[in-house]
């Protein structure tokens, strides 16, 4: 058999460096599974059960390695499906190629069974979108989509009628001697001393960091140091430095802390680095402002700076440090440092409570023990996502991974599958709400069938928690948010996994222990309070209000 269309693509993405394709098969893309067969001791077709999980999946290696991600999906509604987890990958800035298949070239145009115009619907998420419609061109085509996607770090989409990828190609695909690193900018020295103007003028700074600076870590610390200045970090910087060093005051936001709030509402100059954080309205109002970013688009672009710096966080950091006088006034650290005393005393009541239903300060805490120093945690969207954020004390060398952007419910899972498959010898859980992982649970098999030793825990509270509190902020009624669910731990029986239930909260640490020490898939379901809401740092007189009436309809008019 000559070497075919569906070959070039394929052996495209093995010189690319692409070790799995996520997906699942139908006739579309026959030809396209058939070739990853062929060279399947060098490339694997992982086959998962949706295919929002197979582009789940795939975004969620892309962030974690930062290399070209995979996925595909047949013709018409196979394809459809693949949209969700690309507007992860999109909204993350993380490069994932999607192949699709589509009608044969004679059929286009003619309302063929499962015809979609699949380059008009992925347009939007995409930076590079093109069907193939020759086998002379297919090769270049897919080099510039894998380009796009690198040096663009976004969706790329190739669509394949089914003919075509059958058709003889005699493409011999080379990688071009590209270095897709990101060029490790620096801002002009009249910036950099603008920068260092300000700050002089500072008395009570604060950084906030995000994922930008993730590669930039002992620099975010030394300046810190210097400047006496305490660290707020962004959902997706949670992990970047742990939550018991001494410069940190934990996260910003309703995720995030009160120490950290009161330092952000005090602050007379605030330095932004690696983040275009979206909630402006937890950022101070008064301060000047230096953001720090690699990407010109993203700054300012929500919240007024006054000194631009566009360049790579590390060099630009360095850069900074030069010449930058350390202080010795830490009184407005101090005061940030005691604070935290006291809320981690609040909080550590909540983690240590024995009572039942099981407190989910509980659930995260226990988690974060049992996971160990290099876990890493797919954390779902909902209730969940505060507890992560506020009660699982994360340490140097775990990691947690979050739909940050899109905010996907079912994401979860996959973001575990994903964790496990390019870490396969370190501990991997999903932390899942119950109505998140309803979404996306019938991939618990996919675990099952490669045997990926993920630990799902479930926040099983019977509800859909996050949004009866949005309800009640705005002073309507709860309505629409309770959840008749199956049984979890019977659900992953039958998929030939391992499931506990839990409902003793003196039964929680064991059965997490036993659950990672197994290695095998397992889901741990715990039952939750309900009525355990997420409450903000700062409780506003509008959400006091939103809560009161909320509490009054519900009484007073059922």
């Amino acid at each position: 058999m000559g070497s075919t269309v569906a070959d070039t693509v394929i052996d495209a993405l093995i010189a690319e460096g692409v070790e799995r394709v996520y997906g699942v098969p139908g006739d579309a893309i026959n030809a396209l599974l058939d070739s990853i067969r062929r060279r399947s001791e060098r490339i694997r077709f992982i086959l998962t059960r949706h295919e929002e999980t197979a582009a789940l999946t795939a975004a969620y290696e892309a962030k974690l390695t930062g290399r070209l991600a995979a996925c595909v999906g047949t013709g018409g509604p196979g394809a459809i499906h693949l949209l969700n987890g690309l507007y992860e990958a999109k909204m993350e800035g993380v490069p994932v190629l999607a192949l699709t298949g589509q009608v044969a070239l004679p059929m286009i145009g003619t309302d063929y069974f499962q015809e979609v115009d699949l380059v008009r619907l992925f347009d939007d998420v995409t930076v590079f979108n093109q069907m193939l419609v020759s086998p002379e061109s297919a090769g270049l085509m897919v080099e510039r989509a894998i380009r796009a996607a690198r040096s663009e770090r976004g969706v790329a989409h190739l669509n394949l009628p089914e003919d075509l990828a059958r058709a003889a190609s005699s493409h011999t695909f080379r990688s071009s001697p590209i270095d897709y690193a990101q060029s490790c900018a620096v801002p002009s020295s009249a910036q950099i001393r603008a920068a260092q103007d300000v700050i002089a003028q500072g008395k009570r700074i604060v950084l906030l960091v995000g994922k930008g600076a993730r590669a930039a870590r002992p620099e975010v610390l030394e300046l810190a140091e210097r400047l006496r200045a305490p660290i707020v970090k962004t959902l997706h910087g949670k992990d970047l430095l742990a939550d018991d060093h001494p410069m940190a005051l934990g996260g910003v936001g309703l995720l995030g802390t009160r120490p950290a709030q009161d330092a952000l509402e005090q602050a007379d100059t605030l330095l932004m680095i690696g983040t275009s954080y979206p909630y402006t309205q937890f950022l101070p109002t008064q301060a000047q402002v230096v953001q720090i970013d690699r990407a010109p688009e993203q700054i300012g672009k929500r919240y007024p700076v006054d000194v631009a710096l566009v360049g790579d966080a590390r060099e630009t950091l360095l850069a900074l440090l030069q010449g930058l006088p350390a202080r010795t006034d830490e009184s407005f650290l101090a005061a940030g440092r005691e604070s935290m005393v006291k809320w981690r005393a609040v909080q550590a009541a909540a983690e240590n409570d024995n009572s039942t239903p099981i407190r989910p300060q509980v659930v995260a805490r226990q988690l974060a023990r049992a996971i160990g120093p290099q876990g890493i945690v797919s954390v779902d969207v909902g209730t969940v996502t505060v507890w992560m954020a506020r009660n699982f004390p994360v340490i140097d060398g775990q990691r947690l991974l979050f739909s940050g952007w899109l905010a996907t419910m079912g994401s979860g899972l996959p973001g575990a599958l994903a964790a496990q498959w390019v870490h396969p010898d370190r501990r991997v859980a999903a932390a899942v709400g119950d109505g998140g992982f309803a979404m996306t649970l019938t991939d618990f098999v996919t675990a099952v069938r490669y045997q990926l030793p993920i630990v799902v825990v479930v926040f099983n509270n019977g509800k859909l928690a996050f949004i009866q509190f949005e309800e009640e902020v705005e002073g309507f009624p709860d309505y629409g948010t309770d959840l008749v669910n199956a049984d979890y731990a019977a659900w992953a029986r039958a998929c030939g996994g391992v499931g506990y239930t839990v409902r003793d909260p003196a039964e929680l640490a064991p059965t997490l222990d036993r659950a990672f020490a197994d290695r095998r898939p397992t889901v741990v379901d715990v039952m939750t309070r309900p009525d355990e809401r997420p409450m903000p740092p700062h409780i506003t007189l509008s959400q006091a209000a939103g809560f009161a009436k909320s509490l009054l309809r519900e009484k007073f008019f059922p």
